[in-house]
């Protein structure tokens, strides 16, 4: 009897350890293989294998050993991407009668539309000022899954609508760059938007608080009334590093940079020569095929692909991130400029290198998208209607190593009867938030 329990005893130890070794073999959370890798900040191209340890990115080779991971993603025939980055969105999201998108009906919050889309780091572009910003981090920034950062309303009120965006009284430098530089951990930019006034005042005022603050501003310039120059917006009032949305509109109120002959205005090029980031800003009514088509052409592509999202847009032309990036696919961009603008180029025009890529050490937040090929079609603010070949689709998104949509199933085995129950961090992949 004493021989047999020994003997037992000695089986349960050889157990331990053989299971041990096992787990220490295992070094890795999870393992993205066979998959084609798109990191252009790394100009990695090609078929690649990422592993992943907790929340980090821990390794990006040519053949990783899978049995060195716990959880294994054939990504074959699939691209795999640093988790997109939409630098124009509104999520001010809120039940305040007339406040349109400063915590108002119209603007949405980040998770229900985000990782969907491959997207894990939205930047709200202007929807609060320095007296809403706080409502804005403690309802929406502080309970989101996805990163939100946030571009500051140089008005005090926010993106509140109507008269309240004329208000040159509320437009505080130093108020908006002391809140800034107190949020420096969310707030990235100053946004302009909305004022109809012949003048330069709002410009002006936003610039003067993004040197003391030390971060770009963001212009969505076209409601003046006369129109006011975009020359002179660019070559006088912004600086380098300032970032010019909606640049592919066509607005009765606004130069565009395409004349009606089609021909590329030379501003823009001398624009982009200084250092002006032209970003797509899509939203409802800000985006015209008369103008990208050639533009594109011209060999003017976009800096920075964003959608202008809120309520209106994305049951309009504009839809979601995938399918603004999916126009400029079929307008002639290829995969990797139309990836390297919703990745690498907003990482680097919001000042946050950190994110945008997939190097060793980075947090591992990643999108893996096919492209499908077929007969689609997309619309622009006018309702003209572009035929295309080529649309994206995302088929899992990672949030800080944490599976967050899953399309097909790709992380998931195949069902069987009888089999037992795995829990939601299994699922994921195991890796904390």
């Amino acid at each position: 009897m004493k021989r047999m329990i020994r003997n037992g005893s000695l089986l349960i130890i050889c157990l331990v350890l053989c299971r041990a070794q096992v787990t220490h073999a295992q070094k890795y959370s999870l393992l993205i293989k066979g998959g084609h890798v798109i990191d252009p900040k790394n100009n990695i191209d090609r078929i690649m294998d990422i592993a992943i340890t907790a929340d980090t990115i821990a390794a990006v080779a040519a053949d990783i050993d899978a049995a060195q991971a716990r959880k294994v993603i054939h990504a074959e025939g699939l691209y795999v991407t640093p988790g997109l980055i939409d630098i124009h969105s509104h999520n001010f999201a809120g039940t305040e009668e007339n406040h349109y998108l400063c915590n108002g009906y119209v603007a949405l919050a980040p998770d229900g539309f985000t990782f969907r889309c491959g997207v894990t780091t939205v930047v709200d572009a202007g929807s609060s000022g320095w007296r809403s910003f706080e409502k804005f981090r403690t309802q929406t920034i502080q309970h989101s899954q996805t990163r939100v950062l946030a571009f500051l309303n140089i008005v005090g009120e926010g993106m509140r609508g109507g008269v309240y965006e004329q208000n040159t009284a509320d437009m505080d430098a130093k108020m908006t760059a002391l809140t800034i530089l107190h949020n420096k951990q969310y707030v990235v930019g100053i946004k302009v938007a909305h004022y109809v006034g012949a003048e330069w005042t709002p410009v002006d005022r936003a610039v003067e608080a993004g040197k003391m603050a030390g971060v770009p501003v963001m212009i969505d310039f076209g409601e003046q009334r006369p129109a006011l120059s975009l020359d002179s917006l660019f070559m006088i009032h912004l600086r380098p590093g300032d970032i010019f949305t909606h640049a592919y509109a066509k607005l009765r109120s606004r130069m565009a940079i395409v004349n009606d002959q089609g021909q590329l205005q030379p501003f823009a090029l001398a624009a982009r020569k200084k250092g002006i980031v032209f970003d797509v800003g899509h939203g409802g009514s800000s985006f015209s095929f008369s103008q990208a088509i050639p533009a594109l052409k011209a060999g003017f592509y976009p800096s920075t692909i964003s959608t202008d999202i809120h309520a209106t847009s994305m049951n309009a032309g504009m839809k979601d991130m995938l399918n603004v990036m999916s126009k400029f696919l079929n307008m002639g961009m290829d995969v990797s400029g139309v990836i390297k603008a919703s990745t690498w180029e907003p990482a680097k025009a919001i000042q946050h290198e950190e994110l945008g890529n997939l190097s060793k050490g980075a947090v591992a937040d990643i999108a893996i998208l096919q492209v499908m090929k077929g007969k689609f079609g997309f619309i622009d603010a006018s309702g003209s209607r572009m035929d295309g070949s080529q649309k994206l689709e995302c088929e899992l998104t990672m949030r800080a190593g944490r599976i967050v949509y899953d399309l097909n199933g790709l992380a998931s085995l195949p069902y069987q009867a009888n089999t037992t129950t795995v829990s939601v961090e299994e699922h994921a992949g195991g890796a904390e938030n």
